[in-house]
């Protein structure tokens, strides 16, 4: 495994747990400084963007600063498979719509009134979670897959991101701490898996990764905990099965940090730092 990924989970885990672990220490202090503790904190963006500021960082330690225009012009690759842009557009909200109706919460209105304050709802679901994707698609899954198959590599890295969520489960004022976890771990190992089959097949693609992200995340879904983590572990086996040639094949899926073009002809800015 590249040594790139052991500074990536150090910055991304020390950032993330070390604000929770000032959180759960100095719960009032905390608050006094930085207000309650809702998904719009400071410290609570902070700790999600971890990933993706992790990322950016090691990036630019490596390839230089403007190599970051490159990595972020994956955000552009919106060439995809029909398929994948309807399951992005279509699936995750029949999904989500299902576990609600299973849950009998399909009906609820929407916890917004008037109607228009969901439109910052939808920014800040924008602009907070997908931020991750950096990191954990865009950086850490490339990584893995020079080692692993897309398979392996997609299941590694979704028990890790389930693991960095933790905390979240521990602290109240966040969406998780309503939430069993069991099922929650298995609807994120199912995302993971999905989610590299997505980034693979549209050729590394940030921008696929992000509107999922945010699709999971979007707040105009009814709650449908746990069911749509069961639903969506049973979409993860059939395209587990479906795409089993090419996931469980080592050297198949994407492994570029930039633009690949770019990727070829850059220059580490420190010959001493191993490159990504």
């Amino acid at each position: 495994m590249t040594k790139k990924l052991i500074p990536f989970w150090a910055i991304t885990f020390g950032l993330t747990w070390g604000i929770a672990t000032l959180l759960i220490l100095f719960p009032d202090q905390i608050a006094t400084l930085f207000g309650e503790l809702t998904v719009s904190n400071p410290l609570f963006i902070l700790a999600v963007y971890s990933p993706g500021i992790a990322a950016v960082l090691l990036i630019w330690q490596t390839y230089g600063f403007k190599s970051l225009g490159s990595f972020l012009k994956r955000l552009t690759l919106w060439r995809a498979p029909v398929w994948a842009w309807l399951f992005i557009i279509l699936g995750v909200p029949a999904v989500m719509y299902l576990g609600a109706a299973l849950k009998g919460s399909a009906g609820e209105p929407l916890p917004y009134s008037p109607w228009y304050q969901v439109l910052p709802a939808l920014a800040l679901a924008l602009f907070l979670g997908p931020i991750e994707e950096f990191g954990w698609r865009g950086f850490a899954l490339p990584l893995l897959q020079r080692k692993f198959s897309p398979f392996w590599a997609g299941l590694i890295l979704g028990v890790i991101w389930m693991v960095w969520h933790i905390p979240a489960f521990l602290i109240g004022g966040t969406p998780q701490s309503a939430w069993s976890f069991a099922p929650y771990f298995v609807g994120g190992i199912a995302a993971s898996l999905l989610l590299t089959v997505l980034f693979n097949e549209s050729r590394g693609s940030l921008l696929t990764a992000v509107l999922f992200h945010f699709q999971m995340n979007n707040p105009i879904w009814p709650d449908a905990q746990p069911w749509d983590n069961f639903l969506l572990a049973g979409v993860a086996v059939v395209t587990v099965w479906v795409f089993r040639r090419t996931l469980f094949q080592t050297g198949s899926g994407v492994t570029n940090i930039l633009m690949p073009n770019d990727e070829e002809l850059a220059t580490p800015a420190d010959s001493s730092i191993a490159v990504l």
